[in-house]
């Protein structure tokens, strides 16, 4: 069997190392012209799910790769206004192994230690345009530089403008959420960690303004494992009226926009703004996969953004991604095997369709701007509301240690069955 997957962004790249692994013949295709070319963004949280995929996926030496350039695993949770106040800080567990624990990772430096090995199996500055199926049951990718290569799966792991999914399934849609999100980043240095909230080094932050802007800092240490320097990561976040038109704005201008829109935020927090390197300043509009019914299944199928493209709003996006890497690998190891690839692409489907779709409602609540909470007059009482909630949570220990498991729970997938098969 010969397996050709469209896009090397984390699922794609875990699945290739999965199918590799296991002997089946696999291409990886890849638009970009280098392996640093046209990453946006700079952090990825690596769930206790995301970390399972990668450790049944990757050959040993390659996972041990990517553990060494993750930076530090956040140790809590640290929600606070944007003037700093306390609302609720939580300990994250602790103690998992590498093959269950949560983590920090550079995107550059994820895909670099993906790419592992794959020097066989990746093949850059190939920008897909479309398939076509064959009378023999194999299935045939086209590139826009003429050639084309055909196999008997075609897997779409290319992202939120999947052309693969735009062919395939057509009438599945891309919402808007209705919010914008500017981000930055900026050295880690003595001076600039002491602007950061109380307790956010070593731990995920999260601070809520008023008019429903919300911030996410992220502190990355790498201990000397040469991957890149130290650095802080922030995101601001706003429905899209709160916003001044953004067209044709430098990078700068953005960061200027943020300073302009946060006069009231607490002056650490705007000065962190400030002191970002406006080359690394980027703006994205957060859009969403709206559900899909399940579809006949062929020897073509999708993985990740691809089809259930879903907003930063829980920080599982990428994680499901490898979920759906790991599922789908098992599933085409079995056609490998001699099961049929159209019924076990059909078992994949089911499941994922589920818990992905499931994924993006949870991620939509997050990030909604028709929300409540950005609307003029009763979004100030959702605010109030909400932050009293967190401080009374923050202050019974049951309320706090139910609310933590809850979250943890849906970031750490047990499928029982998959676990007794490794084990064998």
């Amino acid at each position: 069997m010969r397996v050709l997957i469209i896009g090397a962004g984390t699922g794609g790249l875990c699945l290739a190392h999965g199918l590799k692994k296991a002997g089946v013949d696999v291409a990886l295709f890849e638009r970009d012209r280098t392996p640093r070319s046209m990453l946006i963004g700079y952090r990825v949280g690596i769930s206790p799910d995301g970390s399972k995929a990668l450790h049944s996926c990757l050959p040993p030496d390659v996972f041990a790769e990517f553990v060494r350039t993750t930076a530090r695993p956040p140790q809590r949770i640290n929600m606070r206004t944007e003037k700093y106040g306390e609302l609720l800080v939580g300990e994250l567990p602790q103690g998992m192994d590498d093959s269950r624990s949560e983590k920090s990772v550079s995107r550059i430096a994820m895909r670099t230690a993906l790419l592992n090995g794959m020097e066989d199996v990746v093949r850059f500055d190939k920008t897909f345009t479309h398939f076509s199926r064959n009378d023999d049951g194999s299935v045939t990718a086209f590139f826009d530089d003429g050639t084309s290569e055909t196999g008997d799966v075609l897997v779409g792991a290319d992202g939120a403008q999947s052309k693969v999914r735009k062919q395939y399934l057509p009438h599945a849609k891309i919402a808007d959420t209705g919010i914008t999100t500017i981000a930055g980043k900026l050295p880690l240095t003595p001076q600039n960690a002491k602007l950061l909230p109380p307790q956010a080094d070593g731990a995920v932050t999260l601070l809520y303004g008023s008019k429903g802007a919300f911030v996410i800092i992220h502190v990355m240490r790498f201990d000397g494992a040469g991957v890149e320097d130290d650095y802080i990561m922030w995101g601001y976040a706003a429905s899209h009226d709160k916003f001044p038109d953004l067209k044709g704005l430098s990078q700068e201008q953005l960061k200027q926009v943020v300073l302009a829109m946060t006069p009231k935020f607490h002056p650490n927090l705007r000065e962190l703004f400030r002191l970002a390197d406006p080359e690394t300043v980027f703006q994205i509009k957060v859009r969403t996969s709206e559900p899909l019914e399940p579809w006949k299944s062929s020897n073509v199928t999708l993985i990740g953004d691809a089809v259930h493209l879903m907003t930063p709003g829980r920080g599982i996006g990428a994680n499901t991604a490898l979920r759906d890497a790991e599922l789908l690998c098992r599933k085409l190891i079995e056609a490998h095997q001699g099961k049929n690839p159209v019924q076990a692409i059909s078992e994949y489907e089911r499941e994922m369709i589920k818990y992905g779709f499931e994924a993006v409602l949870a991620s939509r609540e997050q990030m909604d701007g028709n929300g409540a909470i950005h609307k003029p007059v009763i979004g100030r009482l959702v605010l109030a509301f909400m932050r009293t909630f967190l401080r009374v949570t923050n202050a019974v220990p049951a309320l706090k240690r139910k609310m933590l498991a809850r979250d943890a729970a849906d970031r750490d997938h047990v499928n029982s069955a998959h676990e007794v098969v490794h084990a064998g």
